[in-house]
């Protein structure tokens, strides 16, 4: 039987605000701090504390909603999603459900396959929880990150493979980061996606059962755990079994889940208005002006940079997919105009990125600015360094942060055009392969390749290699 994959995504974003959701807490990296050292009896959680709205968060949570084409709800409500677990010192979450911040947006996505459009269901606002820390003594809690406003974002359940998946969430992390309203760094868990997944008859318009596969934090385990939980409710009803309504974990080693609970349904959770916290009116007006200060969004600007600038999709959807490198490429562009915008975009993401992958950095921070940049393919146009020779400047610039100029005059790298001088060399190696010449002469064409390399070899890359194949071809008769 054929099978077809139902899936829905719960995404998670930390906000980038200055204090927590509901307190006057300072919010700050729960990975380098120390342990507790930014709590208040609010976040702790303490009897008798009132909370207060953070309005960043909401202001955030609106800019969102908007650019994903939400209906905005000038009304919402905080809610008590009430569960226990060790981090979550309430003993509840406050969080938004019957009436959240938005709903009914979109997301276009683009796969090998097609294009098409993701429903979103709704967009809302709540609190992170802690962060438990598990040793053989037993768990440590850090409440620090507790009460870190977070934006839920949850799609309808209008995906159904593990590329579509990742292109949704890729998507979804771009437009946040574009919006300034979250980092997206994935290892720090500020963006964490929980993928519901079932499988049903081909064909078939009723639900399967769902497995909650939680906080997965690259788009790499997102694809494979679909992936993988698909192969394995497929095989389990294959085998007459029934899947599980459970939550479940990613194993990034073993590449597997790993059952954790039984999954909740929605009443478990108890959802009542959070009595503390007033209905969260919104200002139309307010929105109107959320609305024109939006930025031009990562879809918009692929569509003009494949119009203007003559980009592939797939090379502008690489461009776009973060708003700094989208700015890197667009100043270099708008500094070397006689470059042509395809070659810029070629070194950005070939070289730099090779270099940014191995070191780690990213493009706001690297050594290479774009008017270094365009120094460098300036000088490579001209003809004063090679192209080999540039991407030897490249990693210098990357790694000492000179110019162009400076490494090429301090290493010698000036490429040789002189036509005497490579003639002189190419005679010179003509005359000491007698042999080589009569096998080329004989019809043996490969060779030449063979002589442009000795002559290349001769002068450590810096002869001009156009003049160089011209000189051979006249000398080689």
């Amino acid at each position: 039987m054929n099978y077809e994959a139902v899936i829905g995504l719960e995404i998670h974003a930390e906000l980038q605000t200055k204090s927590k959701m509901f307190c006057g807490c300072k919010v700050v990296d729960p990975t380098t701090s120390k342990p507790n050292s930014s709590v208040c009896p609010v976040c702790m959680g303490l009897p008798g504390v009132l909370p207060v709205t953070n309005k960043k968060a909401v202001e955030f949570g609106v800019k969102v909603a908007l650019a994903l084409s939400c209906e905005i709800n000038l009304k919402s409500i905080f809610a008590r999603k009430n569960y226990f677990y060790p981090d979550l010192p309430k003993g509840y979450q406050i969080s938004q459900y019957e009436e959240p911040l938005a709903r009914n947006g979109k997301i276009r996505i683009q796969t090998s396959q097609s294009e098409r459009e993701i429903r979103v269901r709704r967009v809302h606002l709540e609190e992170d929880t802690g962060k438990l820390t598990h040793e053989t003594k037993g768990t440590l809690i850090d409440l620090n990150r507790a009460g870190i406003p977070l934006l839920e974002i949850v799609s309808e359940p209008d995906i159904h493979t593990a590329e579509e998946a990742r292109s949704y969430a890729e998507n979804l992390r771009s437009i946040l980061m574009y919006l300034k309203v979250s980092s997206g760094d994935m290892q720090k868990g500020v963006l964490r996606i929980e993928p519901n997944v079932s499988i049903r008859p081909a064909g078939s318009n009723e639900f399967g059962i769902r497995t909650e596969i939680k906080n997965l934090n690259s788009f790499r385990a997102l694809e494979r755990g679909i992936a993988f939980e698909i192969k394995r409710q497929q095989t389990l009803l294959e085998q007459g079994e029934k899947v599980a309504q459970e939550t479940v974990g990613w194993d990034e080693e073993r590449q597997i889940t790993f059952a954790q609970r039984v999954k909740e349904g929605e009443e478990d959770y108890r959802y009542f208005p959070e009595p503390d916290l007033p209905p969260l009116d919104l200002n139309p007006k307010w929105i109107e002006e959320l609305r024109n200060s939006l930025p031009e969004l990562p879809a918009v600007k692929r569509k003009r940079f494949q119009d203007v600038y003559g980009l592939t999709e797939d090379i502008a959807g690489i461009l776009v997919q973060e708003f700094d490198i989208a700015n890197y490429f667009e100043a270099v562009v708008s500094s070397a105009p006689e470059i042509d915008p395809r070659q810029i975009s070629n070194w950005i993401t070939g070289e730099l990125f090779s270099l940014m992958n191995e070191t780690g950095e990213n493009i706001s921070n690297i050594k290479v600015s774009p008017d270094a940049l365009t120094e460098l393919l300036t000088l490579i146009n001209k003809g004063t360094v090679n192209l080999t020779t540039g991407k030897l400047i490249l990693m210098s610039m990357f790694d000492q942060g000179c110019t162009a100029m400076e490494i090429m005059d301090s290493l010698g790298l000036r490429q040789i055009s002189d036509l005497d001088q490579i003639t002189s060399i190419v005679l010179k190696i003509i005359k000491e392969n007698p042999n080589q010449v009569s096998s080329y002469l004989g019809g043996k064409e490969g060779l030449f390749n063979w002589f442009f390399g000795q002559v290349m070899k001769a002068t450590q890359g810096k002869e001009n290699p156009d003049i160089v194949r011209e000189v051979l071809k006249n000398n080689l008769i």
